[in-house]
């Protein structure tokens, strides 16, 4: 009885990786990702049905936002009983915050959903493309006993997978783009493909996917930084329409302890803005209270990010405030990991 091959769909949104170089004029133009075989033979080898999609216009992922998001997330919803792994191709600038956003806005997923994208253009001479797309397509189609091993949002780059929401990028110039500093990889390729079973998502029986596109933008970042001022941190707290103001911390969660700081985010609180402390160092954890420039903003009852990344608590935030979680239980759904996002 012939086994039934895998199907894996690339979805083009635009980036680095889908650029080759015209040799007559030296220029970057989009490549055809329907000649996609004939131009990389290699993927002949794999043993699966690969097909694309691509968005309408490839965005710069610059100029992604969450409206692109929902695009992403409706191709999914859409070709989902199609298809046994989704392969997302997408610049690599942007791609912690659009695939954390994923894991967030793809609820119950049971199939690997892959970013990946590269620092070279494919048809680059030196290029990490290929083998950061081949190796994509072949850790999706992984499957075990007719179900997918990866069933999460990932990032695929340089020789390693790791959980999306747990991603940052960390080098604009090196091939090793992303890390994942307080979480292990879930995979990495060598001469051997190693998936750490252990890292992966635990998941009971498949459950129907739900997807949200509705997202709430109303949030924002600060970064704390040595000599800011009164005025600037009372108008960024008081900024029109804000819902929710992510802080990024020194070190541990710790914060100045000047009065009219405390002054003023107690005076935030109580105007329903919500607060979320993480730390602006690259790994590690918030533990509020361990250190006395932290004690007010445990008081204060600020949510703890933990070792949550930027990116990914600026998009759990969106899907929660898109969510209508109520404010009355917002710290204790953010303070909880949806998607193994934190600890």
């Amino acid at each position: 009885m012939e086994t039934k091959k895998t199907r894996i769909l690339l979805i083009y949104t635009g980036g680095t990786i889908g650029m080759v170089k015209d040799y007559d004029t030296g220029n970057l133009k989009a490549f055809n990702f329907k000649k996609l075989l004939s131009n990389i033979p290699e993927l002949h080898q794999l043993d699966c049905v690969i097909e694309t999609i691509s968005l309408d216009e490839p965005i710069d992922s610059s100029n992604m936002d969450p409206g692109h998001w929902g695009k992403i997330a409706s191709v999914i919803e859409d070709q989902y009983d199609a298809y046994d792994g989704f392969v997302v191709l997408h610049g690599s600038d942007t791609m912690s915050y659009s695939a954390s956003a994923l894991s967030f806005m793809l609820e119950n997923l049971s199939k690997p959903v892959i970013f990946t994208g590269s620092q070279l253009p494919i048809g680059d001479l030196r290029t990490d493309a290929k083998e950061n797309l081949i190796t994509s397509i072949q850790i999706a189609a992984v499957q075990e006993r007719g179900r997918p091993v990866i069933q999460e949002v990932c990032v695929y780059f340089e020789y390693k997978l790791f959980r999306a929401n747990r991603t940052t990028k960390i080098n604009a110039e090196h091939f090793e783009a992303f890390q994942s500093l307080n979480y292990p990889p879930l995979a990495e390729s060598g001469v051997h493909l190693k998936i750490y079973r252990e890292n992966l998502l635990s998941r009971s029986r498949p459950k129907k996917l739900k997807v949200h596109k509705l997202l709430d933008t109303s949030v924002g970042i600060l970064k704390l930084f040595p000599g800011i001022t009164e005025s600037f941190f009372k108008n960024i707290l008081e900024c029109e329409g804000l819902k929710a103001l992510i802080i990024e911390t020194y070190g541990a969660g710790n914060a100045p302890t000047y009065d009219w700081f405390t002054t003023n985010l107690k005076n935030a609180i109580k105007t329903g803005l919500i607060i979320v402390n993480v730390t602006q160092c690259s790994g590690g954890s918030v533990i509020m209270g361990k250190y006395e420039t932290s004690q007010q903003l445990k008081k204060l009852q600020i949510i703890n990010g933990k070792d949550i990344t930027t990116e990914a608590a600026i998009t759990k935030l969106m899907y929660l405030l898109g969510s209508n979680v109520s404010s009355g239980s917002i710290k204790t759904i953010f303070e909880t990991s949806l998607r193994g996002e934190m600890k």
